[in-house]
């Protein structure tokens, strides 16, 4: 499904901010909260056409990952890649060829919280419409929002992918 094709709406039913009618969200992100004042979701009637996934409304902050092995930089690396703060190196299969691998920082690593987020009914039903609608979802427990998809930062708690 394309977003373009589905009709669009805001959460809270008020109309967007006019310089944010084409960002990720129809509001500003509210300091106090982290979160933005309103978001999109699909209309009810789009909601309602039925899901392509199953409804689940909590997720966890896992943070990225690697897939594959790590190693230590080797001492010509680090002196190469300190001013970006690498410390490992993911090495890919061949089968990922002609990509060789990755670099990772400490940060990185350790990234995500591992709390759980709980989001509401119309935002949870347009994940299950359109798993891909949104690139970025909330981590109430860190007060931001993180990326979703194969490298996002959540998992569903049933180990899936949030945005897959």
């Amino acid at each position: 499904m394309e977003k373009d094709k589905e009709e669009v709406v805001t959460l809270s039913g008020n109309p967007a901010d006019p310089d944010c009618i084409n960002s990720g969200a129809p509001q500003k992100i509210d300091p106090e909260t982290g979160m933005h004042k309103d978001y999109w979701v699909l209309s009810e009637e789009e909601r309602a056409k039925g899901f392509v996934r199953p409804y689940r409304d909590t997720y966890t902050h896992t943070g990225i990952r690697p897939i594959y092995e790590l190693r230590i930089l080797t001492d010509e690396e680090q002196k190469e890649h300190l001013k970006y703060g690498y410390i490992a190196f993911e090495k890919y299969p061949e089968s990922e060829s002609p990509r060789v691998g990755r670099y990772w920082t400490k940060e990185e690593l350790e990234s995500g919280c591992n709390k759980t987020t709980t989001m509401g009914n119309a935002i949870a039903e347009t994940y299950a419409r359109n798993p891909k609608f949104y690139g970025a979802t909330f981590c109430s427990y860190c007060k931001k929002h993180f990326s979703v998809g194969e490298n996002g930062e959540f998992v569903w708690l049933d180990g899936t992918k949030v945005g897959i």
